[in-house]
């Protein structure tokens, strides 16, 4: 089972407060573990505060409307770029042929002037799984998972994004009891 590309979805009863009622989309998973950002949990913070923080000039106001999410609780103080792929970036992944992911200096500068991505998404912090830890996590029907639609990340409400991620496998997921079990 490989997730890189897909969403997992926070199952109603899991009251963890990093992931409750959270979508995560998963970036990387192999067997050393798996690596992903949460993608509904917006900071009370905008792009624009970020960059006067780190004295990053920006000319596009955009930056003050563009929100930062909770990424995850592994390193929050780090900023990660979800964009539709376009190009490398000086550190970035390809995760496929629709979304990258990157850390560097240079995408946050290209979208604080207008230059970046045609869609991005900017995260502080991720979401860590060590190896086997997600596997058994969905053994134990933590998380539902399915594949990842760009759209979902970029386009749709905040929200709505754990309700639409849910809906993509057929499932009203308001429906699903939040009490754990095994058939």
């Amino acid at each position: 089972m490989n997730l890189t590309h897909h969403f997992l979805i926070a199952m109603p009863g899991l009251n963890d407060p990093n992931f409750y009622h959270t979508v995560t989309y998963i970036c990387s998973h192999n067997e050393e573990g798996a690596m992903g950002i949460v993608i509904n949990k917006p900071l009370d913070l905008v792009l624009g505060e970020v960059l006067e923080q780190m004295d990053i000039s920006y000319e596009d106001e955009i930056a003050n409307d563009t929100p930062i999410y909770d990424g995850g609780p592994v390193q929050s103080d780090r900023g990660f770029i979800l964009h539709k792929y376009d190009k490398d970036w000086d550190s970035s992944l390809k995760v496929n042929d629709q979304i990258g992911i990157a850390t560097s200096l240079d995408i946050l500068d290209a979208i604080a002037n207008g230059e970046g991505p045609e869609n991005s998404f900017i995260a502080l912090g991720y979401a860590g799984w060590s190896a086997g830890q997600l596997e058994k996590e969905m053994q134990d029907n933590i998380w539902l998972s399915g594949p990842a639609e760009s759209h979902i990340i970029f386009d749709t409400p905040v929200k709505r994004r754990w309700n639409s991620a849910a809906s993509l496998l057929g499932i009203n997921i308001d429906q699903l009891s939040p009490d754990v079990g095994h058939a």
